[in-house]
Formats: C-alpha cells, sequence, structure tokens
C-alpha cells in the first residue's frame, strides 16, 4: 500500500535517510550558535562550542575506560551541568545513558546496577557512601566510578576515585560521535518507581526522544533562544526530555541542584528564565513562597506540570503571580509528556473558577503521539465521551517505551490490545478532552460507588488551611472502604478535622467526603510525588 508502480532506484541511502536522534541537535547547536550561552549553573557560563567539546570529550573518554557501543553508563547526579553532558556524551559513544534516581536507598540502587548492567557510574560526592553500599551488595561485577565534584555548591570530591574533569582531560574534543545507524537503537534506560516489587527497566529508543522534542516545541510553542531552568530532575524521564530539546532552539539551560521557592525566583529574576516543567508540588512552592524568598521580574514564566493533576485553586492562585501553566500528563514509559490541555480561544471569557476546572484537565494528546484515549482495558472498547464513564487511559505513538528490559511478560502484557495500557483511570468530555481520576489502584469503592481521590483532593485544596492533601481509601466494616484525607497546613495556619469535613461536605456529595482526616507531613517521592502507598498503609492502621 502507498508502493509507486515502479520504485526502481528509490532506495534509502546516506542522502535520503538518516535516523533520527536528539544527538544531532547539539551537533547542529555547535555549528550554528557556536558563541551562545548554552548552559548555566552558578558561576558557569559555557558556550555551544564549549558544551560541544566537553560531551565530546566525555565521549572519547568512556571510550578509553572500554565503553562500547550498547554498554550502560549509570548517573546518580543531581541537575549540574556535568549530568546535561552525560545526556549527551554517554549517548555519543553509542552506549545507553541510565539516569538513576538519587534519592533511593542503596538496595534498590544495587538492584538497578545489577539488572542494567552499568559499566561506569558518574556519581556526585554526596551520594558515593550509598553507591558504595549498592557496590557492596551487588551480585554482579561493581562498576567503575567516576566522582563528580560540585565545589560551587560545597560538594568537593573524597579523592578516592578518578574525578570527572580529570576524566574530560583523557578525552578528545574532536572526538567523532558514533551516531545511531538505527534510529530504533537503545538511547536510555529508566527505572519505573518500583513501589510495588522491583521497579521495571524501560528503555527508550533515539526515534521516540527525537520527536519527544519535536512534539514538544509546537505543544509549548517554544520561541528560538528560551532559557530554561531544569527542575525536574534529569534522572525522571531525562527531565522530559527537555535537556536534548534545548539545543535545537539555540536555548540556555539554567541547572538548578537544589529545588526552592528561593532558587526558583532568583533564576527567574537573574536568568531571565521564561520556561520550566514541574510537579503542582513546585508550584505550591512558589505559590506558598514567603516575602524574602520572592523576586520581581517583568515577563510571563511558561509552565509545564505534570504528576498528580493540580488543583483548580493552585492553577488560580500562581498564574496572578507571572506564570501560565499548562497541564501535561505522561509516564516514564512515555518518555514524559504525552497529552496537554490545549488551550481553545473560547474559553478565554468564561469565569475564572471555570476557566481554571479546565486548565486541570488532562487533555489531548500532542503532535508527537497517534492516538490517546480511553478504554475498557478488557475489551478494549471506547469509553464513551460523556464527561463520567471511566475508562483506562490507553497509548499509541512513537514516544512509547521499546519495552522493559529483560521482562518480556510485563512487556507484552502492557502493550496488550496494541495499545500501552497507563493504568491511569479517567473519563472524556465529548470534545474528546480527558481528566484523570485516578490510578487505578488509587480508586475508591465506597458501597459499590467509584470515588475519585484526585477530585477530593481538589476540593480539600480549596480551603485557604490547606498546603497539600492526599485521599486514600480506608477500610470501613459497612462499606467496604471510605476516603481518608491526609493534610499538610500551611505555615500558621489551622483546621480542623471536623471543619475540613464539614468543608467537603458542603461541595461534594455525602459518600465522597472523607471520613476522616489525618494532619501530617506527607511523604513525597524526589519529583514531588506523594506516596500514597505509604498513606494506604496507615489508613489501614486507623
Amino acid at each position: 500500500m502507498g508502493w509507486m508502480k515502479d520504485e526502481t532506484g528509490l532506495e534509502k541511502c546516506a542522502a535520503n535517510f538518516v535516523a533520527l536522534t536528539p544527538l544531532s541537535h547539539l551537533r547542529r547547536a555547535a555549528h550554528l550558535f557556536p558563541n551562545r550561552e548554552a548552559l548555566i549553573y552558578r558561576d558557569t557560563r559555557r558556550t555551544y562550542a564549549q558544551y560541544h567539546a566537553r560531551v565530546s570529550r566525555l565521549a572519547s573518554a568512556l571510550v578509553k575506560l572500554g565503553i562500547e557501543p550498547g554498554d550502560v553508563v549509570a548517573t546518580l547526579l543531581p541537575n549540574i551541568p556535568a549530568h546535561c553532558e552525560a545526556h549527551f556524551g554517554v549517548p555519543a559513544c553509542g552506549a545507553v545513558l541510565n539516569a538513576i534516581n538519587t534519592r533511593l536507598e542503596a538496595d534498590t540502587i544495587a538492584y538497578i546496577l545489577d539488572h542494567g548492567g552499568a559499566r561506569v557510574v558518574l556519581c556526585d560526592p554526596q551520594f558515593l557512601p550509598t553507591l558504595a553500599q549498592a557496590i557492596d551488595l551487588m551480585e554482579g561485577p561493581p562498576p567503575g566510578v567516576v566522582e563528580v565534584a560540585d565545589d560551587a555548591a560545597g560538594v568537593h570530591a573524597h579523592g578516592h576515585y578518578m574525578e570527572y574533569e580529570e576524566l574530560l582531560a583523557s578525552g578528545d574534543p574532536d572526538f567523532p560521535w558514533i551516531m545511531p545507524e538505527d534510529e530504533w537503537e537503545s538511547l536510555a534506560l529508566n527505572y519505573t518507581s518500583g513501589t510495588t516489587g522491583r521497579p521495571k527497566g524501560v528503555v527508550y529508543h533515539h526515534r521516540g526522544a527525537y520527536l519527544m522534542t519535536m512534539g514538544t516545541v509546537v505543544s509549548w510553542q517554544l520561541p528560538r533562544y528560551p532559557t530554561y531552568l531544569t527542575i525536574v530532575p534529569l534522572f525522571h524521564c531525562n527531565n522530559w526530555n527537555h535537556v536534548w530539546l534545548m539545543p535545537m532552539l539555540g536555548g540556555r539551560v539554567v541547572c538548578c541542584r537544589d529545588i526552592t521557592a528561593r532558587a526558583i525566583y532568583d533564576a527567574i529574576a537573574d536568568e531571565g528564565v521564561t520556561h520550566f516543567g514541574g510537579a503542582p508540588i513546585v508550584l505550591n512552592m512558589i505559590v506558598n513562597a514567603k516575602e524574602g524568598e520572592r523576586r520581581k521580574f517583568d515577563h510571563v514564566v511558561d509552565v509545564f506540570t505534570a504528576g498528580a493533576p493540580p488543583p483548580a485553586a493552585t492553577l488560580a492562585a500562581i498564574e496572578p503571580l507571572g506564570f501560565t501553566v499548562t497541564q501535561v500528563y505522561g509516564l516514564t514509559e512515555t518518555y514524559g509528556h504525552v497529552t496537554e490541555c490545549l488551550w481553545q480561544d473560547s474559553w478565554d471569557a468564561l469565569p475564572d473558577d471555570e476557566r481554571y476546572t479546565i486548565k486541570a484537565r488532562t487533555g489531548v494528546l500532542m503532535p508527537m503521539m497517534e492516538d490517546i484515549t480511553a478504554m475498557d482495558p478488557e475489551t478494549m472498547v471506547q469509553t464513551p465521551m460523556d464527561g463520567a464513564s471511566l475508562g483506562e487511559i490507553m497509548i499509541r505513538g512513537n514516544s512509547v517505551m521499546k519495552g522493559y528490559l529483560k521482562n518480556p511478560a510485563a512487556t507484552e502484557e502492557a502493550f496488550r490490545g496494541g495499545y500501552f495500557h497507563s493504568g491511569d483511570i479517567a473519563f472524556q468530555h465529548p470534545d474528546g478532552y480527558l481528566k484523570i481520576a485516578d490510578r487505578a489502584k488509587d480508586i475508591i469503592i465506597s458501597g459499590g460507588e467509584n470515588i475519585s481521590s484526585v477530585e477530593v483532593e481538589g476540593v480539600l485544596m480549596r480551603h485557604p488551611a490547606v498546603l497539600l492533601c492526599a485521599v486514600v481509601a480506608k477500610p470501613d466494616e459497612k462499606w467496604g472502604e471510605v476516603p481518608c484525607a491526609f493534610v499538610e497546613l500551611k505555615d500558621g495556619a489551622t483546621a480542623s478535622e471536623a471543619e475540613l469535613i464539614a468543608f467537603a461536605r458542603e461541595r461534594l456529595a455525602g459518600f465522597k467526603t472523607p471520613k476522616a482526616v489525618v494532619f501530617q507531613e506527607l511523604p513525597k517521592t524526589s519529583t514531588g510525588k506523594i506516596q500514597k502507598f505509604e498513606l494506604r498503609q496507615s489508613a489501614r492502621a486507623l
């Protein structure tokens, strides 16, 4: 289908077919923007020419260490320039980048190193003690360790391992990059959070990452020369692929090691940051920053937010401060964001409450994706788009993982029916816009009725005393389970359990109202996600 009757001589060749890879963006930027600033971190400022040369040195030095195409090179690094360099330098020598979550405990890191087979680990001195414990726990051969000092942050080398700058000095700045011959070649290995059982290794290919960068430019309406702040950890879906994207536009990447309100405001005011991505907890941090942490700035900052859907109240609070927020959605298995709440002009005139409720939608598929919709996970039949019927979000497109490393059974199950099964439950409006109701495991079934924890959380977040909240199922003899709210209050604010329950009852059906409220600091992952599995355990003990 689609072939001409005579295709004689119309073959793929080096002139008309090149494997898609995000590595192309930095190679091009080094030629087009050699003197433009590329990387900024505290007093460090590097041009694209310098960025490219250091990446080339890293690739060359890794080859000298014995790294071969297809080998895995891991990182345990915060958002610092060396981590950006690794995102290009590791694949530029044909290897696969495994950016490991820096908040993991030694046992899980040991499992990841064993399972992924990392040959080398680039490690920040802050994480060396944990890495040493992990290596002791490994069953297979240990990786070589390269220490990446961060003197600007007061994190100095211990001196027990080769240091990163020493490694780079051994490399060739003119090293010819090993570009993929096939865009299906593996680019990165990322591990799921593993809240139940061992984490799964998610494998990305060059094609998916390249198309993710292209689709993001369109959806985010990115201009040439943006200034981007790295709030999303580089170990989290490879910073949603944004660091791979920025050289395409000659953008400046401002590295942010420690995510605080002060650091964010300073970067916006001092460096003119125009774009960043972050979880809703980051938005909350900005909204609730103390007066001494805030800085004035005279431009609008565009924000992609993903994770738990941000409550409408958070969106309403942050936009007057100078931020335009777009809700996006995705998973580790989809390279990050694959849907967006694409704004329609007809919504501009709606009352504020309605506009911010719409802004909190999960949205519609981004340009690099083929289809994203809600289906019955057993029959694979489309869920009615009536704004109420629940189905599982199903995803098909080029920015879906190759599969789970060394786990063909899990891969086959995840791709059953020709779609990736997200595990997220949503309904669709008649216009096709999705709205997440919950993770499948987070839906509360009370007396046979489904309750969306996200809906209840959105109501509680409107209370002026509430900073964060999470709602989970609490076992109940009569109803099977009922909603239980865990609440973190703003500094200096007070509220009682009865007050919050009454507040929710005024805005929700009776069966959706929390039957218990617990005040505590909420457990969070390093990417800002609330760890509901811990809260479910606490609720069972109430």
